[in-house]
This record gives C-alpha cells, sequence and structure tokens, in this order.
C-alpha cells in the first residue's frame, strides 16, 4: 500500500486533531503510538476516510480519501477498539455475511468466502454462537474476520489488546503477526509494535518521531515520563 499525507490537517469545532502532516507510508507493519489525545487515532482514521482532512490530501493508491471514498473503503479496513461497536448482527456468520452483501455473490460463494475467513482465523465453531456470547480475544478475531472477508489490502486496528488478559492478548498479537495484509496498529501496548517495520510517536497533532521500533518507544518513554 501507498498512503500519502500531503499537508493534511483535521479540526473538529476549531479544535485542531491533526496539525498539517505530509509523511508517505509503504511498510507492511506500521505502529503508532502516543498519549491519549495525540491525534494518533484521527490520523488513521484519515487514511480510509472516516476522517477527512481539513486542509490538504489524504490518497491510498492514487485514491483520494474524499473524492474516492468508496474505492479507499475497499482496499482498507478498519477494526475499531471495541469491537462490540462494529459487530451489528447478533450471530456471527450473519455479520461477517452481511460485508459481502453489496458485492451481489451466489449463496454459494458468500458460504465459502465466510467459511474460508472463519477458518483462517480458528473460529469456525464460533459461526453460529451470538456475538455476546465470545470472550474479548474473540471478539478481536470476529472483528477481523468480518472485515477481512472483502479482502481490503491494508487493514488499521485501533488499541486490539486494549483490555485483554494476557491469554488473548496473545492470541491477538500472534493473529497480527501472520496477517498476510499491510498492518497498521494504533496501541499503548509497546510490546505489540516493537518488531514493526516502522513506528510513528504522535504529540499533541503532529509526528513527533518516525523510524525505528526502539526510538520511537524510547522516545515515548521519555514523554509519558516512564
Amino acid at each position: 500500500m501507498d498512503v500519502r499525507f500531503l499537508q493534511a490537517a483535521a479540526s473538529f469545532d476549531g479544535h485542531v486533531a491533526v496539525r498539517p502532516i505530509s509523511v508517505s507510508l509503504t511498510e507492511r507493519r506500521i505502529g503508532i503510538i502516543g498519549l491519549n489525545g495525540s491525534g494518533k487515532t484521527t490520523f488513521a482514521r484519515m487514511i480510509n476516510g472516516l476522517v477527512q482532512p481539513s486542509q490538504g490530501s489524504v490518497s491510498i493508491n492514487g485514491l483520494n480519501t474524499a473524492q474516492d471514498g468508496e474505492s479507499v473503503r475497499s482496499q482498507v479496513g478498519f477494526i475499531f477498539q471495541n469491537p462490540q461497536n462494529q459487530i451489528i448482527l447478533p450471530i456471527l456468520r450473519e455479520d461477517i455475511e452481511l460485508g459481502l452483501r453489496a458485492k451481489k455473490l451466489m449463496r454459494a460463494e458468500v458460504k465459502a468466502k465466510v467459511d474460508g475467513v472463519l477458518s483462517r482465523f480458528g473460529i469456525k465453531h464460533l459461526a453460529d454462537r451470538r456475538v455476546h456470547e465470545l470472550s474479548g480475544g474473540e471478539l478481536q478475531l470476529a472483528a477481523l474476520a468480518s472485515v477481512l472477508v472483502t479482502e481490503p489490502a491494508l487493514v488499521i486496528l485501533d488499541e486490539p489488546t486494549n483490555q485483554l488478559d494476557l491469554r488473548n492478548r496473545l492470541l491477538v498479537q500472534k493473529t497480527i503477526d501472520r496477517l498476510e495484509e499491510d498492518v497498521l496498529v494504533i496501541s499503548h501496548d509497546l510490546e505489540l509494535v516493537e518488531t514493526f517495520d516502522r513506528v510513528l510517536l504522535f504529540h499533541e497533532g503532529q509526528i513527533l518521531m518516525d523510524g525505528l521500533p526502539a526510538n520511537a518507544i524510547r522516545r515515548y518513554r521519555e514523554i509519558a515520563g516512564a
């Protein structure tokens, strides 16, 4: 994926969430870290058009997020911090099928794609379970399945290990490590991103450091007083 910000900024009701940024992202594994309110989630949401720039532009493989929103969203999947906000239907299989309805596929093809993505994440046995019965780790895998069944090239995960116990955290981390798609992860879980290709440290709406994970994490600890 080729993600480009050209002096792109985002403001809400007079509050500047992201200051003008020009950056190109092409690595397969990118982490975004920073204090709460530093602009990292807004920045990530600008990538798939959930947030439109108040100035400048954002493009994905040459597609402008403001002008080519539907095409951009077909290439970039977004998994929210709370997967329960993303999973709409009560039965897991039905929710995953929902993402395929716009494609007007034959019933057999839909079933094959859903079975395939469930098997891929080792949750085929949960297909007919009610979503509220799933554990935190299972919910994250369910959210991944519901997004990746549509075959995006890039998947963005917002705090994927938030409030998970150690077992589920390790399950989610291993799953992310094995993803074939390009991945961008927003996280306070520094261990999750320490092996990534690149880490962006956000502070007060701008990129304070951009480079190797160890360097960005060290600077973040200094800012946080850790």
